[in-house]
C-alpha cells in the first residue's frame, strides 16, 4: 500500500462512477533512491498501484487487475518538480464483477499517464 508513505490524498471527490484525488507525492520516499538517485522519477508500477488503490477506495472493495488494454506513459513525473498530481478514474461495473476503468494521472499542464483496462472485484 502506497497511501500514507508514497503519497497522501490532499483532496478527493467521488460520484457513483468516478473518483478524483489530488495527491501529494513524497519525494523523500526510499523508492526514489533507486529510481533514480539525484533525478527521481515515479515508477510506472507505482502509478498503477496508485490507480488500483484509488479504485478500491472509490468502490469500497478490493480489486485485481485483469487486463490493461492501453497503458501510456506520456511524461515522467519528478516528485521534486511536480509534488502534486491529480488522478481521475471513470469506471463502470459490468457483469461477473468486472470493472471497466479509464484513468488519467495529470497536473494542470501535463498528462503523465493514461490507462484503460479492467479489474475484477474480489469477493469472499
Amino acid at each position: 500500500m502506497l497511501e500514507g508513505s508514497f503519497y497522501n490524498i490532499v483532496q478527493s471527490e467521488q460520484t457513483a462512477s468516478s473518483f478524483m484525488a489530488l495527491l501529494a507525492l513524497n519525494a523523500a520516499h526510499p523508492v526514489f533512491e533507486g529510481h533514480f538517485p539525484g533525478q527521481p522519477v515515479v515508477p510506472g508500477v507505482c502509478m498503477m498501484q496508485t490507480i488500483q488503490e484509488l479504485l478500491e477506495k472509490g468502490l469500497q472493495n478490493k480489486v485485481l487487475l485483469q487486463k490493461a488494454s492501453s497503458m501510456k506513459f506520456l511524461v515522467m513525473i519528478n516528485p521534486v518538480v511536480q509534488p502534486q498530481v491529480t488522478v481521475t478514474l471513470q469506471y463502470t461495473l459490468q457483469e461477473n464483477n468486472i470493472v471497466k476503468v479509464n484513468a488519467v494521472i495529470k497536473s494542470d499542464s501535463s498528462i503523465f499517464m493514461k490507462f484503460q483496462g479492467t479489474f475484477s472485484l474480489i469477493t469472499h
